[in-house]
């Protein structure tokens, strides 16, 4: 019978929990406010790695984008260059979901239910949602060409977490902001021992929406 040697089984357990351990990672929380001070809610905020060691888009799990009581939920849905969103119907009439955006030109035409395929969102950028029956129907997604991202609630406030240390460009992107989001780069870098704490004021365009229409959409779209 061999001899039980304990160094040795120190040293192997020692290296399971090495390589179990998690990669160093940071988080960054970010708060996004307007022109007047008043938090922003469905804010973008992305983070793309200087280096580029960090920029693997994983792949991402089912995405949705619900039809809703004749609405687009979420408002705004994030997902990464390469995801395939579904456009489940929940309503008890029938939509025309299509889109003119450059980053994703598509039409999903007249349906109920989930009968619909999935869209491939193969480019980077903002896609605007609209509805070929219910002209107040509008909804964003915006296709991030990074893993590293978030979306603000009501409070203003958007957290990015598991961000591997180093140096990052930040921006922001929000459907109503004047501008570019260019114009809200700012570099940041990012340690694991603690997080990072950044702000931006965007100016927004004024808020006009196609008023809901009343009563019945017609038969021929039930």
């Amino acid at each position: 019978m061999p001899k039980f040697n304990a160094d040795l089984c120190v040293f192997i357990v020692g290296l399971m929990f090495a390589w179990a351990a998690p990669a160093s990672a940071g988080e960054l929380h970010a708060l996004v406010k307007d022109q007047n001070g008043q938090p922003i809610e469905d804010a973008v905020v992305l983070a793309t790695p200087l280096d580029g060691k960090n920029a693997t888009l994983p792949k991402q799990p089912h995405n949705e984008m619900d039809q809703i009581d004749k609405e687009y939920l979420p408002h705004v849905k994030v997902v990464t260059v390469g995801s395939k969103v579904y456009f489940p119907n929940k309503d008890n009439i029938r939509h025309h979901v299509y889109s003119f955006s450059p980053a994703k030109v598509f039409e999903l035409p007249l349906y109920s239910g989930t009968s619909a395929p999935p869209v491939l969102f193969d480019k980077a950028g903002q896609v605007t949602l609209g509805c070929n029956i219910h002209d107040w129907m509008l909804g964003y997604i915006y296709v991030a060409d990074t893993p590293f991202f978030g979306k603000s609630a009501k409070n203003g406030k958007a957290l990015i977490a598991d961000i591997p240390a180093g140096e990052y460009a930040v921006r922001v992107w929000h459907p109503d902001m004047k501008g570019t989001e260019g114009s809200t780069m700012r570099k940041v870098v990012l340690e694991d021992t603690r997080a990072a704490n950044m702000e931006w004021q965007l100016t927004l365009k004024p808020l006009f929406r196609i008023p809901r229409a009343s009563g019945s959409s017609g038969a021929a779209y039930r």
